[in-house]
C-alpha cells in the first residue's frame, strides 16, 4: 500500500516564541516594544529573554508587558555590551533546551548583529526586516530597497525573524503584576572578542528612530558648516530630530549615526522634511512610510517630489533660513 506523508506546518496553537529584549541604561529599547506586537501575531506563548550584567530591573519591566508568558534572565558580565559572539550561543542554547519554534528580535543594529549568528548555529535561514506576519509560516518583507514586497513561506522547523519597528505599533508596558522569571539556560561564552570602549554623542534633540518629526539634509547643502547651520536650526525650530542622506554622510556633512535609508535608519515619523535630497531609492526605503512628507529641492524633476505630499522648488539656501525664521515666530 502507498504511504502518504503529510508535512505539517506550525499553527498558532503549537507556536512558542522567544523574543530577545534589547535594553540600555535599564530601559527597554523602543524597537523591542514594536517587536513584541509582531510576536503576538504568532500566538500568545511569548517568552522574553533579558541578558546583561544586572538585568533585574529590565526583566521586571518586561514581565509586566501584556502577552508575555515568561521571562528568561541571563545574568553575566559577558552580556553587558550586546556582543553577538556570546548572545548567539545563548539564543541557540535556549532554543535547543526549551524547543522554541520562533526566535524574534527587532531589526535594529543589535538584532541584525545577533540573529544571523543564531540562525547559523541552528542551521536555519533568517527572515529579515519583517513588516507583516500572515501566519506562523508566512512573513512579508520588503526587497529591492522597498520597491517590491515579498511574501515568504518558511519550511524551516525554527523561524528566526528580525522585525521592522516602524511596521508595528509598540506594545504598552502595563502596571499589572509581572509574570514569573527564571534563569536562562547556560551557554558557552566564547572569548572571541573583547569590549574596548564606546563613544556616545549626547543630544537634547529627539531620538531619530522614535521622533514624530524629522528634518533631513542631503548633498546639496555642500558642506558640514551649512548642514549644521541650516538643518539643525530648522529642526530645532519645530522640535524635530535630524537625519541625513547617505550622500551627505559620505561627503562628511553629518555623522553616520543619523543616516536615513536602506543602509541607515528606517523612520516613519508624523512629518518628514527632506532638504536638498534628490530621492534615491535607497533613501526613500528609509522614510517612505512617514505620514506626511515634504521636500525642498531646486530640481523640479527630483524623484523626491514623486512621493512628497508637499514640495517646494526653491534654492534651499534662500528657502530654509526664511522658513526657519518664520517658524521661530
Amino acid at each position: 500500500r502507498p504511504l502518504l506523508v503529510l508535512r505539517g506546518y506550525a499553527t498558532s496553537q503549537d507556536v512558542s516564541t522567544l523574543l530577545l529584549v534589547e535594553h540600555k541604561d535599564k530601559s527597554i529599547a523602543s524597537s523591542t516594544l514594536n517587536a513584541f506586537t509582531a510576536a503576538s501575531k504568532l500566538g500568545n506563548n511569548i517568552t522574553a529573554l533579558v541578558a546583561g550584567e544586572d538585568p533585574g530591573h529590565v526583566a521586571l519591566e518586561v514581565s509586566k508587558i501584556n502577552g508575555v508568558s515568561k521571562v528568561l534572565v541571563a545574568k553575566d558580565k559577558a552580556y553587558e555590551h550586546g556582543l553577538a559572539e556570546v548572545y548567539a550561543p545563548l539564543l541557540a542554547s535556549a532554543q535547543k533546551q526549551l524547543k522554541f519554534t520562533h526566535l524574534v528580535a527587532s531589526h535594529s543594529a543589535f538584532g541584525k548583529n545577533i540573529m544571523p549568528r543564531a540562525a547559523a548555529l541552528l542551521d536555519v535561514a533568517q527572515i529579515s526586516d519583517v513588516i507583516d506576519i500572515e501566519s506562523p509560516d508566512i512573513f512579508v518583507r520588503p526587497i529591492y530597497a522597498g520597491n517590491a514586497i515579498a511574501k515568504v513561506k518558511s519550511k524551516d522547523p525554527i523561524k528566526v525573524l528580525t522585525i521592522r519597528g516602524t511596521a508595528f505599533p509598540p506594545v504598552p508596558v502595563g502596571d499589572q503584576a509581572g509574570v514569573s522569571s527564571e534563569a536562562a539556560p547556560e551557554s558557552e561564552k566564547l572569548a572571541l572578542t573583547e569590549w574596548v570602549s564606546e563613544e556616545l554623542q549626547k543630544s537634547d534633540r529627539p531620538e531619530l528612530g522614535t521622533a514624530t518629526k524629522v528634518v533631513s539634509g542631503g548633498r546639496a547643502l555642500k558642506s558640514r558648516e551649512n548642514f549644521d547651520k541650516l538643518i539643525f536650526s530648522l529642526a530645532d525650530s519645530i522640535g524635530a530630530a535630524v537625519g541625513g542622506s547617505r550622500a551627505a554622510v559620505d561627503s562628511g556633512y553629518c555623522d553616520n549615526a543619523i543616516q536615513v535609508g536602506q543602509t541607515g535608519k528606517v523612520v516613519a515619523p508624523e512629518f518628514y522634511l527632506a532638504v536638498g535630497i534628490s530621492g534615491a531609492i535607497q533613501h526613500i526605503a528609509g522614510m517612505k512610510d512617514s505620514k506626511v512628507i515634504a521636500a525642498i529641492n531646486s530640481d523640479p524633476d527630483a524623484p523626491i517630489f514623486q512621493i512628497s505630499d508637499y514640495g517646494l522648488v526653491a534654492d534651499l539656501f534662500t528657502a530654509v533660513p526664511e522658513l526657519t525664521e518664520k517658524l521661530k515666530k
